[in-house]
């Protein structure tokens, strides 16, 4: 351990990594480029040799050589006895050494941060899974992997955002923070307002706000933000993610379809060079259009039978049966169907392909399907088994959305968590006037799993949700539920 001394305030960086190897790369083994720098990072490699001493330095944007020695180097005992993981503040003379290694010549030096903890073998990559996800701070130092992926991820964002705004779209804020939990099918977080002596929860999605705004004016409108679904955890699932909603008035379900497709592959052509990747091994082409399939035709492919949700209950149970897909009482035709396709077929569907028109019973907020009876216009973009998102042929009519409502409150109240309440500040909203629109959900973290090759959601995370380390005092989340793949 090295005596930090008087750790400095702050200190004064001309140049990173990246940049010195921009600027100086060109100069000649053994050659002096009469400049000096100044650099500051994490050390990585500490070789003294006698009177020399040669580091590596690491910043955000890569690694540079630090080249000491004792008859330059101001307390050069005291450097060669930094310890990796140590902070460092350098300033000397860019050179490039007889073995040709671009290196920063070490005048003054100034140690910014001691590691207190040793590194040891963690800076060679840490393959712990539990360690790389609840150390992330560790994990980005020693897998650049990692440090990679969460670059994209930031890319990404910044990217998405300014493609809906180059394309008319306005970005806005809504609450965290609900009354009532609604726009989607799940278990909310529920908290309470002691000035108001009130229960708010946090929301599972943002959509009534944003059809609100729909309401009042906005014909294109986005949010992206954290959402959060008191569920269980496991590779695709993390009980708080990031999700895109946009909602564009005068548009159907077949416009948000072109809109899904062009934004995801132009997004991986930007962040990945080309809309033709390759995940877990296997070649998967984002280029539009994508190919568009029915759930029932999907059904009939995969699992081989026959589904439609004017079916007796009873025959589709016994359906279910025969694909050992278990059915729970209360389940009415339209969830039967969904639970055959989730368990039977969304994973075997590598794709690009939009599912479409998915059972009325399931989708409360999506319009009924123009020619289908017991259907909605709806779909989900699925590739490499993953569904990306949502979307719908927004529900307009208020009567109707009220009936939908109040079924789903109906089976709220019988014990159904993730059954929806009656908003009655949406349906006010609603009979203002909402005129036709489409509607999109986009999994910020799943998109980010498929563009990076990633497998695991908790991967695309920087703190994902986990059980506290034993002693901890605070109670751990559920186990995970229903995923053959783990957490």
């Amino acid at each position: 351990m090295t005596d930090p001394g008087p750790v400095p305030y702050s200190f004064e960086r001309t140049h990173d990594a990246a940049s010195v190897r921009d600027q100086f790369g060109s100069i000649a083994q053994g050659e002096e480029s009469g400049v000096e720098v100044s650099v500051a990072g994490r050390l990585m490699l500490n070789r003294p040799q006698g009177k020399l001493a040669f580091a590596e330095l690491r910043d955000s944007s890569g690694s540079i050589q630090l080249f000491a020695g004792a008859g330059w180097t101001e307390d050069f005992e005291r450097f060669s006895r930094l310890s990796l993981g140590d902070w460092v503040g350098a300033g000397g003379e860019v050179v490039k050494t007889r073995k040709g290694e671009l290196s920063v010549k070490v005048r003054s030096w100034a140690l910014l941060a001691e590691a207190r903890r040793g590194f040891g073998d963690k800076w060679r990559g840490v393959t712990d899974i539990d360690t790389r996800s609840r150390q992330r701070y560790v994990d980005l130092w020693a897998n650049p992997g990692t440090r990679r992926v969460f670059l994209l991820r930031s890319r990404l964002v910044s990217a998405m955002r300014r493609w809906l705004e180059d394309r008319g779209f306005v970005e806005v804020e809504t609450p965290v923070f609900h009354p009532i939990p609604g726009g989607a099918t799940a278990r909310p977080f529920v908290t309470h307002h002691n000035a108001l002596d009130l229960d708010l929860y946090l929301r599972i999605a943002t959509e009534l706000y944003l059809k609100r705004l729909v309401v009042g004016g906005f014909e294109k409108v986005f949010e992206i933000g954290r959402t959060f679904r008191n569920e269980g955890i496991g590779y695709r699932w993390n009980p708080e993610f990031t999700m895109l909603e946009a909602y564009q008035a005068y548009a159907d379900y077949t416009d948000m379809m072109e809109l899904t497709e062009s934004m995801v592959s132009d997004l991986a052509v930007e962040l990945c060079g080309s809309a033709k990747l390759v995940y877990r091994g296997r070649p998967l082409d984002l280029t539009p259009p994508w190919p568009r399939a029915t759930m029932y035709d999907l059904i009939g492919e995969h699992a081989g039978v026959g589904v439609d949700v004017q079916m007796p209950v009873e025959e589709l149970a016994g359906v279910a049966a025969g694909l050992e897909v278990p059915v729970e009482k209360g389940w009415g035709p339209g969830k039967i169907v969904l639970e055959i396709y989730e368990k039977t077929t969304e994973r075997e569907l590598w794709g690009p392909v939009f599912v479409c028109d998915y059972p009325q019973e399931v989708s409360p907020l999506a319009r009924p399907h123009r020619s289908k009876p017991g259907l909605v216009e709806r779909f989900e973009p699925i590739a490499a088994g993953l569904e990306l998102g949502n979307a719908f042929s927004e529900l307009t009519d208020p009567e109707i959305q009220r009936q939908v409502l109040e079924a789903q409150a109906r089976a709220r109240s019988a014990g159904d968590e993730e059954a929806m309440a009656v908003d009655e500040d949406f349906l006010r909203a609603l009979e203002h006037g909402m005129p036709p629109t489409g509607g999109l959900g986009i999994g910020i973290d799943r998109l980010v799993m498929l563009l990076a090759d990633v497998h695991h959601i908790r991967d695309v995370i920087l703190f994902p949700t986990l059980r506290p380390e034993q002693g901890d005092q605070a109670q751990g989340p559920a186990p995970a539920q229903g995923d053959a793949e783990g957490a």
